[in-house]
């Protein structure tokens, strides 16, 4: 199964505008928005879901949770509120553990 954020972004196929980046986490602008802010964060190793979390991935966890916080924050700061999302099943397009920090009014299908 195609994994486009493994596949593509952490490839450097896909360029993005990173917003946060530690040795282990990537927070870029999506790269077809479906809202005017629209920011996902990434593990930088492979998991394919929420859900495939093991406890050996905890430290991970805890790095990716202060990645979307610190973006989370500055959405809020910038615009006033903002929405942090995960998907899972048929709603999640990328079977690559991410998380949407969005804000605004939905401009397009799709999240």
């Amino acid at each position: 199964m195609s994994d486009f954020y493994c596949d593509e972004v952490l490839s450097g196929i896909t360029p993005v505008e990173r917003v946060h980046e530690t040795a282990n986490v990537l927070a870029f602008r999506h790269t077809r928005p479906a809202f005017p802010v629209h920011i996902v964060v990434i593990p930088k190793r492979h998991i394919s879901s929420l859900l495939d979390i093991t406890p050996e991935d905890e430290p991970l966890l805890l790095e990716l949770l202060a990645v979307i916080r610190a973006v989370a924050a500055q959405v809020l700061a910038e615009h006033g509120a903002c929405r942090v999302v995960t998907n899972l099943g048929a709603y999640q397009e990328s079977k690559h553990l991410h998380w949407h920090v969005v804000s605004g009014e939905r401009v397009s299908k799709g999240l």
